[in-house]
């Protein structure tokens, strides 16, 4: 995915005074070599005929930056010094009691920095501060509107085509069944895995736009969701109702169509009748393995810092709890009452559960390990023997479907 450098940014140069051709020069908190820039394409119209100087007051060693290439040839992404962006107004120390005690957080709409860029070597690179000082030379030509438009259609599809990189979608065609045999373990762990790039890569997509007005668009354009682009342009045509365009075969959190066995889930199979207003319909208790799982994330929430960083060991614990409970709800969900996914499928699911399990357990030892107070000790013990017991259930199951 992107690599996002910011923080360890000392300070740098990007010069756009040569039309169509992007150069640049970035030194990192660390390291004696800059990165050299040399890009197609040209920033947006505050930066584009200027050269910009930076300095970054604050920069800080990141390990992961010293795996970039010093060459960063490629093509040109965002670039500007003018993204409105949501700033907070409070101390990183009050930003951090706020959340955690998720209250609103005071913040204003500033100019943001953005400087993207597509490597040849590294993939997507960005840039996305407000802490920077920045100088900005006088223009030596000057990009006017239509100029900027063609130059965000470029870059739109720029990332367009990154995100097609990472995603890896298999031909249809590849996967055809005549929909009677069921896959295996692995053909579902393959899916699974295309699952997971898709998530993560849409999760990037909406940090990128979900601030911009037409974001839908965008996200949907840079997914490859052409149909939903379609439905779209359709909803927005018709000016309906934004429930009805849900409801036209296209999944709200992925984007993807329904998938059931291997064909396509229609709303004409459905039976009207059977969904009338004000029918009661029984609600069907979790399965008791899920619940277990979900009641160990909730109780994990509340006994770790809510605004824990990405990668910490607090963070870690309950990404993956969450992630045990959701999936288990997946495949387990409805099975009392006779719904019954693929055996293949739910073993597949099962093994990433317990994967997930045992990166939970390592980060709670993590934090056994560090943690002084004797109570909470006890009770990081007793969420690691739950975890235990969880995995011993979940391999159990395993072993019976096989």
């Amino acid at each position: 995915m992107a690599w996002r450098i910011e923080d360890t940014v000392a300070h740098g140069e990007i010069d756009n005074t040569v039309e169509g051709h992007t150069t640049g020069r970035i030194w990192l908190e660390g390291r004696d070599e800059p990165l050299i820039l040399s890009l197609n394409g040209d920033c947006w119209r505050d930066l584009a005929g200027t050269r910009l100087q930076f300095e970054n007051p604050s920069p800080r060693s990141v390990t992961d930056a010293e795996a970039l290439d010093m060459d960063q040839s490629g093509i040109i992404g965002d670039m500007t010094a003018s993204k409105k962006n949501k700033v907070p107004t409070v101390s990183e120390e009050e930003f951090h009691h706020l959340y955690q005690n998720r209250q609103d957080i005071p913040h204003e709409w500033q100019n943001t920095l953005y400087l993207e860029w597509f490597s040849e070597i590294n993939g997507r690179v960005v840039i996305e501060t407000a802490k920077f000082q920045l100088v900005i030379s006088p223009h030596e030509w000057e990009m006017d509107e239509d100029a900027e438009d063609a130059q965000k259609l470029a870059n739109l599809n720029s990332m367009r085509d990154f995100m097609t990189q990472v995603i890896r979608r298999k031909n249809p065609e590849e996967n055809e069944t005549d929909g009677t045999e069921q896959l295996d373990e692995f053909e579902w762990e393959e899916r699974l895995k295309e699952s997971d790039r898709l998530t993560d890569a849409y999760q990037e997509v909406l940090e990128k736009y979900m601030e911009d007005a037409d974001s839908e668009q965008k996200e949907a354009f840079v997914m490859g969701w052409d149909g939903l682009l379609d439905a779209l342009a359709e909803r927005d045509e018709e000016e309906g109702d934004v429930e009805n365009f849900l409801l036209e075969g296209s999944d709200r959190v992925t984007g993807e169509f329904v998938h059931f066995n291997d064909g396509y889930l229609d709303p004409d199979d459905f039976d009207d009748e059977s969904y009338e207003e004000g029918e009661d319909v029984e609600e069907e208790e979790s399965h008791p393995l899920q619940a277990q799982a979900q009641e160990l994330a909730m109780r994990a929430m509340d006994m770790t810092e809510r605004g824990s960083e990405p990668g910490t060991p607090s963070y870690i614990l309950i990404t993956n709890l969450l992630q045990v409970s959701g999936k288990l709800a997946g495949v387990l969900y409805g099975r009392e009452s006779g719904y019954q996914p693929e055996t293949g499928f739910i073993l597949a699911v099962l093994k990433r559960c317990i994967n997930w399990i045992n990166e939970a357990v390592g980060s709670c030892q993590h934090l056994l390990d560090v943690e002084q107070d004797a109570d909470q000790k006890a009770a990081l013990a007793h969420m690691r023997s739950s975890m235990f017991e969880i995995r011993d259930s979940i391999v159990e199951m395993r072993r019976e479907l096989k």
